[in-house]
């Protein structure tokens, strides 16, 4: 905000010389360049480089009749209550382009600054689904019956408790971040990482019970009772490693909300030879069959996510750590209310895949084996526009937590733009290269066609997709996640999603379910890049600390 009328108490409006005159010294003080409305934490306190005579008791800065800041002459009640013009230099340069929070020079950086961010996370999310690719290769080699039960367990994860882990942990994004930058003790920061772990294990704790128990849940969706009885026995020996993939990335976000974004690639590179020995050793040397897979991955999590609390201890991210404290059980509803509803918005839209997957399997083999091409590319690109939107969460709340709203503003838009510039490169390389795509993945010409006629649409919504990540990881960080959420839902549910189903199955096929994502998802970005082009960020930034329990009088410029 900019300057303001200023009213003070009636004291204020003079002081008393030693002669008893009245000098009517306000408009001097609050014009003058040295003037500023300083924290309550800051009266009284002497300044050894100024005269105590400067001080009053109101924090208001008030010049000295003698010096060369102020007037030229000794104020009395015949002179003029504004001072001179001040010369503190060479004249500056005011010119809009310097002036302007979206100059060339500041839009230049701001999109330095994202693209450094978000590589090494959409480095770390590839390397991370690729752990779970590896442990199904290595296992889908001993039969075509382990190939399949490994790949559904793995699926299954992925919408039950990896949802856990990717949408809870956006509450560590929303508060980390502006705890990092905001809060006048850096140990808050540790009291979050602490929340982490408590909410999300909780909610861990029915996913597990679901996974020991799922083999009824198979049979009851149609499924064969040989697949379900051997994805069942897969998820439950996979149950202590998926607390270990939470822990991993909560502690991930909390090295990210610090600005450490290279820790998780690190680890990750670490971990992932590790992993393919491991799966190796476990499900051929050590004969455990399909079981090996589950405990071997899982055994990598908890190892990676140990690595991290090694990085953080010894290398870098162990300053806002205070140790175990009670705190954690304060104010706990907060982050409780934001991995909810985190859950919820990355849950309904990878819910909307899954629904494709299954409709697709009605469709034949061919139909099937195409979705099975397009949904394993479709990861791997959805890393780009997810990594985006995690670094763009973590820079809004660092921005929020220092209170800079112009600077949140302009992140939030230049990760826009780079959404869309990712998404048009990946739409050009998809489109030039759909006749010979799926023959990296299966060499029946049938299949090969078919991914051809759909891989337009797939592409045509990587722009939007590419929006989708960004802004929704400016609502992230706004603490907005039940915007997004409720986004996802009226743009996939309440009307693309049952489009898309009913074209599949009245002569579109195929691409008739994803002709429906493909409108979900530009209504989705659509909506919420308005919804933060519109967002009153000045607005935002009190609410972020009043999500951190903080209650400051905040200065002016805010």
């Amino acid at each position: 905000m900019g300057r303001g009328f200023l009213l003070l108490p009636t004291p204020l409006l003079s002081r008393q010389t030693n002669s008893h005159h009245t000098v009517p010294l306000l408009l001097e003080a609050v014009t003058s360049p040295g003037c500023s409305i300083r924290p309550t934490s800051d009266i009284l306190k002497p300044k050894p480089d100024l005269p105590q005579s400067t001080y009053c008791h109101n924090s208001i800065t008030m010049p000295d009749p003698s010096s060369k800041r102020g007037s030229n002459h000794q104020p009395n009640e015949y002179t003029s209550l504004l001072s001179r013009p001040i010369d503190d230099g060479p004249p500056r340069n005011n010119s809009e382009e310097d002036e302007s929070p979206f100059s060339r020079a500041l839009i230049l950086a701001e999109f330095w600054v994202l693209l450094k961010d978000s590589t090494p996370v959409i480095l770390a999310y590839t390397l991370q689904n690729s752990l779970q690719t590896v442990s199904v290769l290595i296992i889908g080699r001993s039969s075509p019956e382990n190939l399949a039960a490994s790949a559904f367990s793995q699926m299954f994860a992925m919408v039950t408790a990896w949802m856990i882990a990717l949408g809870g942990t956006t509450a560590m994004d929303t508060l980390a971040s502006s705890s990092f930058t905001g809060s006048s003790n850096k140990h808050d920061l540790g009291i979050l990482l602490q929340r982490g772990f408590l909410i999300l294990g909780l909610l861990y704790i029915p996913v597990a019970v679901l996974w020991a128990f799922s083999e009824p849940v198979f049979l009851f969706l149609g499924q064969d009772p040989r697949l379900s009885h051997d994805s069942a026995m897969f998820l439950t020996c996979l149950i202590p490693g998926g607390l270990g993939y939470i822990y991993f990335e909560v502690m991930k976000k909390y090295l990210q909300a610090q600005g450490i974004m290279r820790a998780g690639t690190y680890v990750l590179l670490v971990i992932l030879p590790l992993n393919a020995g491991l799966n190796f050793l476990f499900c051929y040397t050590f004969e455990m069959g399909l079981l090996g897979a589950p405990l071997a991955t899982g055994l990598c999590y908890w190892l990676a996510f140990a690595l991290l609390v090694l990085y953080a201890r010894f290398i870098s991210g162990s300053e806002c750590w205070g140790g175990w404290s009670r705190e954690t059980f304060q104010n706990i509803h907060t982050f409780a209310r934001l991995a909810l509803l985190g859950v919820v918005h990355v849950g309904t839209e990878w819910w909307a895949f899954e629904i494709v997957a299954l409709a697709a399997g009605r469709l034949g083999t061919v139909s099937l084996a195409a979705q099975s091409v397009i949904m394993t590319a479709d990861q791997v690109l959805n890393t780009i526009p997810f990594g985006i939107g995690v670094a763009t969460s973590g820079r809004v709340g660092r921005l929020l937590g220092k209170r800079d709203h112009t600077g949140a503003a302009r992140a939030a838009h230049i990760s826009a733009v780079l959404s869309v510039v990712f998404g048009g490169f990946v739409l050009a390389i998809l489109v030039g290269t759909r006749d010979h795509f799926a023959k990296i993945f299966n060499d029946d010409s049938s299949v090969v066609s078919l991914t051809a006629e759909v891989l337009p649409y797939v592409a045509l919504f990587q722009i939007a997709d590419g929006l989708n990540g960004s802004c929704g990881g400016s609502l992230r960080g706004m603490g907005r996640q039940h915007v997004g959420a409720l986004v996802n839902l009226v743009s996939y549910y309440c009307g693309a999603l049952p489009l898309g189903i009913w074209l599949a199955f009245h002569g579109w096929g195929l691409k008739g379910l994803w002709v429906g994502q493909c409108i979900a998802l530009y209504l989705v970005g659509a909506f919420e890049w308005v919804i933060v082009a519109r967002s009153r960020w000045d607005t935002e930034v009190q609410k972020a600390f009043q999500r951190m329990g903080v209650h400051e009088t905040m200065e002016d410029g805010i």
